[in-house]
């Protein structure tokens, strides 16, 4: 793909995101429309610019330019409005819902867990931390564990663990100031933005603070979710373990 001199200095060189002959030329555009919003170029919640000028600006034509924002469309990286234009994807609690919260009443309900905070730590990570978070030596990380609530009652025990150096003053001054949908709070305080999940299930055993937290007996059945959220760039960003009281609740996913 040629370079256009009318890319904003901003931005970084064209050159530098695609490599000729790297795969089809909507993927390239893919690859680079993906790296400009990394580089924080087009940020969440933005308006990218028109398919015209992408495709000047990539040296591509319109129909390549498309056929690249339909695949970041379906992979929920940016929003098509009809008349407006094409947006960088933000989180909002709606988002958070339909795309990361898997969780839904047997009855066919979808609705966002609500819940409270346990406890807020900063401290060195464990070995599986380390691992799953791909910390660098003496890193540090922030442990959050929580209750969520489904339906009126304790339905999930949860805990969450981000690096520290992105996340410096998580909790601070206080636990209680944490919001309910932590994605918003990451992207928008913080500039980090969840782009994907890698999730894995299993069944586990309630322990004994588990069972005293959901009102079930040690040894209940509960659902594991084990959690690596990632960014664009696809850096582990939050390790999170959620175990589930699945009475009056399922996990669902559509496979396409």
């Amino acid at each position: 793909m040629r370079r256009r001199s009318n890319v904003a200095e901003t931005a970084p060189d064209i050159a530098t995101l695609t490599r000729p002959g790297a795969g089809p030329l909507y993927a390239q555009v893919h690859a680079g429309i993906i790296q400009r919003i990394v580089a924080g170029v087009w940020k969440p919640g933005k308006l990218l610019p028109s398919e015209g000028r992408l495709a000047e600006e990539f040296g591509v034509s319109q129909g390549t330019v498309r056929k690249a924002l339909d695949a970041l469309a379906a992979e929920n990286l940016v929003l098509r409005q009809q008349g407006k234009g094409t947006f960088v994807a933000a989180h909002t609690p709606e988002r958070a819902l339909f795309h990361f919260f898997k969780i839904i009443g047997d009855d066919g309900s979808h609705q966002l867990p609500t819940g409270r905070i346990l406890s807020c730590a900063r401290r060195r990570p464990s070995q599986e931390e380390t691992q799953k978070l791909a910390l660098a030596p003496g890193a540090k990380v922030i442990h959050i564990q929580r209750v969520r609530d489904l339906a009126g009652r304790p339905a999930i025990v949860e805990k969450v663990v981000v690096p520290a150096r992105l996340f410096p003053d998580l909790g601070q001054p206080s636990p209680d100031t944490l919001p309910n949908t932590l994605y918003k709070l990451y992207e928008e305080k913080y500039g980090v933005t969840v782009a994907q999940a890698i999730e894995r299930l299993r069944a586990v055993a309630a322990r004994k603070n588990e069972a005293a937290l959901l009102n079930v007996p040690v040894g209940a059945p509960l659902l594991e979710v084990e959690r690596i959220a990632l960014t664009l760039d696809r850096t582990p960003v939050e390790w999170r373990v959620s175990h589930c009281d699945t009475r009056g609740h399922h996990y669902l996913a559509t496979v396409v």
